[in-house]
This record gives structure tokens, C-alpha cells and sequence, in this order.
């Protein structure tokens, strides 16, 4: 989502860095540079005219030229300003005192509502709660069906009534039935439409009287920029709202939404769903997006959803495996299992300090972790065990079974030697990895997801050697 952004933020950032002195004319020239880059970002102009102006007040401040370290400085005030423009903190979903809460969704058509409430309903359950989701949309049949669907697939209580034709019937129906099964949670998944119309909103008012919301949620495609905008303040105007559920952030679109919102509604965002899985969804924390942003990393997210993701008997058994030096196959291919649960590589890197921007973009290729999947399910369990096995004629015979080239599969097992030599480092407490890959070193305690990811973007991918310099006459 915020790739371009980022890098060019990185870039503008870390000229400041080392700087011992810092001039106006230096100051002036990086907000010319953020300006650009957030205008290109789709952010909305007012806001960066205020977000600039008060980060160009903040530099010239006493604190930056008294400072022995002025460039490092103006890299905190800009991520701190980062921070306080996404918001000032997490802020949770309100709790009724009665013990039982009702969460409306609404949204324009196509913005995830369906999706998300089964998400939402899901991490509630991990929680310890007890939701139930419901679908009031009488102008989609299949919408509520969709939802029984998801609910049905997470082991969620659900609640449709598709020949009723009056929402807020079905609400009240949703509400008894819910309260009767001793659940906690409503999650209440509304009709949406192409535009922002006055039907939609007089049934969203009609539902609302009705159920009596401890939380109103709208969600917001990330994906359709500054509309976004105008599109909350609709609903703000109509309804009103208490914060914000942004989806698609995994997608393409250059984010200036997210970075818009918070700042001209005032209302906070909540989550943030990163892609179409049940349990793509996250608690939004400005200060770690902040950091992704600044390509900083984010640990504290990455151990959040490897804890939700990675089997921890697994892990278990791989991080001995590893300590007694039993690193093969077998663990590798579960190690890339793992990595696929977790989300895609570039997502993934984005959260490892110090990795964005020092590597190559082009490895970050899922498909890369498939076709490595597929040449170890080729391989006979005695290959798997001991890879020292594959000869050339085995190998033929893996890249045929696998549909790849043999080298394919040589590349996968010179890879598997580098990882393996990662492994056995781990296991001595000496492990030194590659420039740019420093981050990865906490990844180790997760099973050697470390060795996985590493593998995944292709870590130890043969490439070309350079020419040694020809020592010249003196």
C-alpha cells in the first residue's frame, strides 16, 4: 500500500541522517521532497500543506540546531509528525457496560463490509468473546448467504433471514437471537450502495433506532484514494460514526486515504485488513505504521501474527531439530507452510528493520515459495531426509515430477545448503547474517522461520560473481 511512499520517504530520511549540520536551505529542500512524495500518495492537499508547515517549525526549532546530532533529529520530528497525523494511538472498540455490544458496519458496496465482519468476528473469538454476525442487506440475497458461508467456515454463530425484505426487522430478529444464545457480540453487516444516496441512509437510521450500536464502524477501500474522504464525511453527516475499518491495504493503490481520514474527520482508524483471508485483519497502531512507512521495521507486529500463524508444537519441534542439528527437507518444506499462512513477502520484509530497501525487489515473489513446495513434494521421503541422495538423475527426475528446469531444483538445494548452514549456526548461538538481513535474526526462535523467509526471497540465490580486479603495476 504505502511502497512508493516509503521508499521515497526512506530516501528523503536517510540524507538526513548523518548530516552533522543542518542549513535551511537543507531544511526547505526535504520539505519540498515530502510535499512531492505525499501529493503523489494521493494524500489530500490540505493536510499535507498543514503536515509540512508544522514539521518545517518543528526543524528550525532550538531543539534540532542545539543538537549534536541535528539529522537524526529532523528523522524523529518527521516520523513523530507521521504518527500524530495517522493518530495518537490504538484505540479500541467501545464495550457496552452491559455486557452486550452491537458493532454496525456500513460502507458503499464493495468496500468489504461482508468480509470483514467475519474477520472482526473471528479475532473477537480469539479474544475469548462470543460473536454472532448478521446480514441486513434485503437488497443482496447473496451477501447473506456469503456470510453464512465465512461464519460457518470459522465457527461463528450467524444469523440471515433472506425472504425478509425489512432491514430493520432482521436487526431486531439478530439482536433476540443473539442475546438468547448468551453471545457478547453483535456484528451487524449492512447494505451498501454504488453512491452515498438518502435510502441508504434512512434505512441505516432505521437499523440503528432499532439495535441501539455501541460501535458504528464504517469500512473504507483503501484502494479509492481521496473519495475516501468525502465518503466518511457522508456518513459522518448522515448517521454519524465512531471510527474507521480500512480494507484492501495490501493492495496497489498509493494510500493516501489512510493518511488523509484520520486528519480530516477526526474519527480514529481501527483496523486494517491486509488481505482476503478470515484472519487478515489488524489492530491498527499508528506508531508501528509509522515505522513501516520510514522502513524501520515493525517486530512487535511480525511476532503478533507469527504467534497467530506458526503452530507452536511445530515450532517447537523444528527449533529442536535445529539445536541438535537435524535441520532437512521435511523442516524446510514446513518452514515454507508456515510463511505462506503469514501473508506475502513484501508485507512480511516491510516489518524487518533495516530489510526495506536493501533487498531486491524482485525476489520478494510468492510463487517463488510454491515452486520450491512443489520440488520437495517430488522428492521421496528418503530424499527428504537426506538430501545428500540427490544426485543428477534424481534430480532429472524431481524437476520432471515438479514441471520445473533442474535448475530449479539446484538452486533450490544450493539454497537449502545456505539455510542449513544457518540452521547450524542458530543451534551454536553464532549466527551471522547476510548485510541487510540483520533483522531476521529474532525470526530464529519461530521454528528457523528465519531460514524460511530467507529462502522465500531467495537469500543465497546463486547470481553472478564479479570479475576479481586485475592487480595492475605499481
Amino acid at each position: 500500500m504505502f511502497e512508493s511512499l516509503s521508499t521515497k520517504l526512506q530516501n528523503i530520511t536517510s540524507k538526513m541522517r548523518g548530516k552533522a549540520r543542518v542549513t535551511d536551505d537543507d531544511i526547505k529542500e526535504m520539505m519540498r521532497e515530502i510535499r512531492m512524495a505525499l501529493l503523489e500518495a494521493d494524500v489530500n492537499y490540505s493536510v499535507v500543506k498543514e503536515f509540512v508547515a508544522d514539521m518545517t517549525e518543528k526543524c528550525k526549532g532550538a531543539d534540532v540546531q542545539g543538537s549534536f546530532t541535528p539529522g537524526q533529529q529532523i528523522v524523529k520530528i518527521v516520523r513523530e509528525s507521521l504518527v500524530e497525523l495517522l493518530g495518537s494511538g490504538e484505540v479500541k472498540l467501545a464495550v457496552s457496560p452491559d455486557g452486550f455490544t452491537v458493532i454496525i458496519l456500513y460502507g458503499l458496496q464493495g468496500a468489504g463490509k461482508t468480509t470483514t465482519a467475519v474477520k472482526l468476528a473471528k479475532l473477537l473469538k480469539k479474544d475469548g468473546k462470543k460473536p454472532m454476525v448478521a446480514s441486513v442487506d434485503v437488497h443482496r440475497p447473496a451477501a447473506a448467504r456469503q456470510l453464512e458461508v465465512l461464519a460457518n467456515g470459522v465457527g461463528v454463530e450467524c444469523y440471515i433471514h433472506p425472504e425478509c425484505t425489512d432491514a430493520a426487522q432482521i436487526a431486531d430478529e439478530a439482536l433476540e437471537k443473539a442475546k438468547y444464545l448468551l453471545c457478547n457480540y453483535l456484528i451487524i453487516d449492512t447494505a451498501g450502495r454504488t453512491v452515498v444516496d438518502e435510502e441508504l441512509m434512512d434505512e441505516l437510521r432505521q437499523i440503528s433506532a432499532r439495535v441501539k450500536p455501541t460501535e458504528k464502524l464504517l469500512i473504507v477501500d483503501a484502494m479509492i484514494g481521496q473519495e475516501a474522504v468525502n465518503v466518511a464525511q457522508s456518513f459522518e453527516d448522515a448517521i454519524g460514526m465512531d471510527g474507521f475499518t480500512m480494507t484492501k491495504m495490501d493492495g496497489d493503490a498509493r494510500g493516501g486515504a489512510a493518511l488523509s481520514i484520520r486528519k480530516l474527520t477526526g474519527k480514529p482508524i481501527k483496523y486494517i485488513c491486509v488481505g482476503e483471508k478470515v484472519d487478515a485483519i489488524e489492530t491498527f497502531y499508528p506508531q508501528r505504521m509509522a515505522d513501516r512507512i520510514l522502513g524501520m521495521g515493525d517486530v512487535i507486529s511480525l511476532i503478533e501474527r507469527a504467534s497467530v500463524n506458526v503452530d507452536e508444537e511445530e515450532a517447537k519441534k523444528q527449533l529442536g531439530r535445529m539445536m541438535n542439528n537435524e535441520y532437512d527437507l521435511n523442516d524446510l518444506y514446513s518452514q515454507f507452510e508456515q510463511m505462506k499462512k503469514m501473508g506475502s513477502l513484501k508485507d512480511l520484509v516491510g516489518m524487518i528493520p533495516g530489510a526495506s530497501g536493501k533487498i531486491n525487489e524482485d525476489d520478494l515473489d510468492d510463487s517463488i515459495i510454491d515452486h520450491n513446495m512443489a520440488i520437495i513434494s517430488s522428492m521421496t521421503k528418503k530424499e527428504r531426509k537426506n538430501p545428500k541422495l540427490l544426485d543428477a538423475s534424481r534430480r532429472k527426475r524431481i524437476a520432471a515430477g515438479a514441471g520445473v528446469s533442474v535448475n530449479d531444483v539446484n538452486k533450490l538445494m544450493q539454497q537449502y545448503d545456505t539455510s542449513a548452514k544457518l540452521m547450524k549456526q542458530m543451534s551454536k548461538g553464532g549466527l551471522k547474517l547476510p548485510k541487510g538481513m540483520g533483522g531476521m535474526r529474532g525470526l530464529g526462535g519461530l521454528g528457523g522461520l528465519g531460514g524460511g523467509l530467507g529462502m522465500g526471497m531467495g537469500m543465497g540465490r546463486p547470481g553472478k560473481k564479479k570479475p576479481k580486479k586485475k592487480k595492475g603495476r605499481r
